[in-house]
């Protein structure tokens, strides 16, 4: 199972982390776990591409995490918001059965 958990204080985006795999089919056939990937690694470029904020970054197998040293801004927060929708949409459609989305206020 992937779990994710996002922080944040006063409502602001702090963190991201994201550990584990879906184990929905084998290594290279999961469409759970690419399409996890691919909204964050979408969102991390775009935070990285479109605004200013900085973020410390770190990946391994089944683990991506960052979190922001500068902002969030209007447009990080739009990105992250966006990010979290569509991991929402993907843990409802499978009944949190692959994907658990954390939302923490620290």
């Amino acid at each position: 199972m992937i779990t994710i958990t996002v922080k944040k204080r006063n409502g602001a985006y702090v963190s991201f982390v994201s550990k584990g795999h879906a184990g929905y089919a084998e290594e290279g056939y999961d469409i759970i776990c690419a399409a996890v990937s691919a909204l964050i690694i979408n969102t991390v470029n775009s935070i990285d591409t479109f605004t200013e904020d900085q973020l410390k970054e770190k990946e391994d197998d089944g683990f991506v995490s960052f979190e922001f040293l500068t902002g969030p801004s209007e447009k990080s927060t739009l990105l992250m918001d966006s990010l979290l929708l569509g991991l929402t949409q993907i843990e409802n459609s499978y009944q949190k059965r692959y994907l658990r989305v954390n939302v923490r206020e620290v």
